[in-house]
């Protein structure tokens, strides 16, 4: 068996965040242009944890539509998704090494919620109008809600020594898959599927009129924006949805001129689906899975979530269910399925293991790719 690592609490956070511990210096702190055009003291810190991670200035501003995205997005995995997603299509346009990272401040809960109603609750509503004589099938059909949330994220840069300044923003819209209704009050639930060619079309209609919108606002009329299309999961979904499509609008611009694909898909491990892009790590998964049963049958179910970019693999997360409770116990299932990730699994591949019972988080283990070890915590030993 691979010699196996053990790792603090304290080091736990930073090490799910990043491929590298990061490097200390002292934080310094600068003169911050509001949206107000008001200036305030922010502090840029000095740990980057990875050079593909944002530094976020301090201190930490909510969101001005913070609590939105809870109640309009179905699922947990989608509200985590629709906020990584962005920042992972932001990347392309606002580096990392050069841009800071902050909670949207320009889009309000007032403003989103108007936004997201439909056209003749709200002259300002994005979503199709509906008529007083159609019944709720004929409104599932011809006029569902396509847009749930709006995301935004803020990317500041230094314009002086001891000065930042919004540089650039981004805009995820999320969109619906499914279309939840009643056809009486108090009613049963149906849900009706909405076509992605719908999706996609009325999702690229509605970001040409924010982006209209975003350059009539004070501060957004010559920063660069960025904005991707977001399609969510039904309400019973346990994998996240994707951004399928980003475009970025040149500095000072009022119109998308084109659409970039985006290529991503969370697959549900172990899977039915028997095509080749999967067949391999499914057939990891499983070897997996049947040597933990030889020895270890107190829990309840594994199951793997496979993050594909352009067909690839890039990240495997397992969660893993048990009943016992006994620390030395653990510690021993630990150990060993910790040596099995690292021979089931091939070496390129990310892996993330969490181990979980009624009492809360048991056991972390995490193979960084082409790491000759693994990570482990055991959290309260």
């Amino acid at each position: 068996m691979n010699r196996l690592r053990f790792i603090p609490a304290m080091l736990v956070t930073a090490m799910l965040a990043g491929c590298s511990l990061p490097s200390l210096s002292k934080d310094s702190s600068v003169v911050q242009t509001t949206t107000k055009d008001k200036e305030e003291t922010t502090i840029i810190p000095s740990m980057q944890i990875d050079d593909q991670y944002y530094r976020t200035l301090l201190p930490y501003k909510e969101s001005a539509s913070r609590g939105l995205i809870v109640s309009n997005i179905n699922t947990k995995y989608d509200v985590k998704e629709a906020e990584s997603g962005l920042l992972r299509l932001s990347q392309q346009a606002f580096d990392p090494d050069k841009y800071f990272f902050q909670e949207g401040q320009y889009l309000d809960k007032d403003t989103v919620t108007s936004w997201l109603a439909r056209g003749n609750q709200d002259p300002e509503g994005l979503n199709p109008k509906e008529t007083k004589n159609m019944t709720p099938d004929e409104r599932a059909k011809k006029a569902p809600i396509y847009l749930a949330h709006i995301v935004e994220q803020n990317y500041l840069q230094k314009t002086g020594k001891n000065k930042v300044k919004l540089a650039g923003i981004s805009i995820g819209l999320a969109l619906n898959s499914t279309y939840y209704y009643q056809k009486e009050e108090y009613g049963a639930t149906y849900d009706e599927p909405i076509d992605m060619s719908m999706i996609e079309s009325q999702g690229k209609k509605m970001a040409s009129q924010v982006v209209k919108r975003l350059r009539q606002i004070d501060g957004l009329s010559e920063v660069p924006i960025t904005v991707g299309l977001f399609k969510q999961q039904s309400k019973s979904a346990i994998t996240p949805g994707t951004y399928f499509a980003y475009t970025d609008v040149d500095k000072g611009s009022a119109s998308i001129k084109s659409w970039k694909k985006v290529n991503e898909k969370y697959v549900l491990f172990p899977t039915s689906d028997s095509t080749n892009k999967y067949r391999d790590i499914n057939e990891n998964f499983n070897y997996f899975k049947q040597d933990i049963d030889k020895y270890f049958s107190n829990y309840t179910n594994i199951v793997g979530t496979g993050f594909y970019q352009n067909n690839k693999i890039k990240k495997l997360e397992i969660q893993i269910p048990i009943k016992f409770y006994g620390t030395s116990e653990i510690i021993g299932f630990t150990q060993y399925m910790a040596g099995e990730v690292m021979d089931q699994f091939p070496k390129g591949l990310e892996i993330e293991v969490n181990v979980t019972s009624v009492n809360g988080p048991e056991a972390l283990v995490v193979k960084e790719a082409n790491a000759d070890e693994p990570y482990i915590h055991i959290y309260n030993d």
